[in-house]
């Protein structure tokens, strides 16, 4: 006679492997070192390597935190501890905005765009619903480079936030007109004055030049969308299924790991 376990079904660890650079999952092991050394942290269930490589598989795969505590032999509750602590460590070496806009001034110009971070939520939660993009998420502003390289990323909003309303709040609008950085943006920035520049409503009915602009602003915001590509390579910011308040954080640790990316 069989019978039915009352824990439900087991969970059956398996090998994968992560698409990232080895030295990648080193250096943030060594931040996790760091922090344990700052702190007295004693013996672990996981090394520093093995916690690191443990946030990022759930930040580049998206797997539940039951998923990896069967995989990497621990606990859920302590997957989720490790998984938090990394995301704050990362985040923690993220820049600010002053900091991101060092080095840029009169003549040169950046691009800044918002993005929605999907999340599960019903439809009652109306503050994070976005009419824009017909969904529930996360605004998140982001400044880049001409190239498309991110230089920064705002905190998580909820979605409902109007992109003019988040580079407002976030001091992007402000920054970049005490910096006299030219800003190519969309138009829902339009608005936003100061130094930040937009395409024009109804260009086929403007004349040549009107056109003309839209069409030299568009060629020269395109990469802008790299930026973007790059963040969500990082699959658990195509679909979220943390909280609102990880959201924010996951985004920052995300930002340190491309600026090791591209520093490598």
């Amino acid at each position: 006679m069989h019978h039915v376990s009352s824990e439900g079904p087991r969970l059956v660890p398996y090998r994968a492997t992560l698409d990232i650079p080895h030295e990648l999952v080193e250096h943030v092991s060594w931040l996790i070192h760091a922090r344990r050394c700052e702190g007295g942290t004693r013996w672990r269930k996981l090394g520093c390597f093995h916690q690191a490589l443990l946030a990022l598989v759930h930040l580049r795969k998206n797997e539940t935190l039951p998923q990896l505590a069967a995989g990497f032999g621990i606990s859920t509750a302590t997957a989720w501890r490790y998984v938090d602590e990394t995301f704050e460590v990362l985040a923690s070496w993220g820049p600010g905005l002053q900091e991101a806009l060092v080095g840029l001034g009169e003549g040169d110009f950046v691009i800044v765009d918002g993005t929605l971070i999907p999340i599960d939520r019903i439809a009652a939660d109306e503050p994070y619903y976005s009419q824009k993009h017909r969904k529930h998420g996360m605004n998140v502003q982001v400044i880049a480079r001409s190239d498309g390289t991110p230089l920064w990323f705002s905190r998580a909003t909820p979605g409902r936030t109007h992109d003019l309303t988040a580079a407002r709040a976030h001091g992007i609008v402000q920054a970049c007109l005490t910096r006299q950085i030219l800003v190519l943006a969309d138009r829902a920035y339009q608005g936003a004055g100061a130094t930040f520049r937009t395409p024009y409503y109804h260009h086929s009915e403007q004349p040549q030049h009107y056109q003309q602009f839209n069409r030299d602003h568009a060629r020269l915001r395109s990469p802008g969308e790299r930026a973007f590509a790059q963040l969500k390579t990082w699959r658990l910011l195509r679909r979220a299924r943390c909280s609102t308040r990880r959201i924010g954080t996951a985004v920052q640790a995300v930002h340190t790991l491309l600026t090791c990316s591209y520093s490598g």
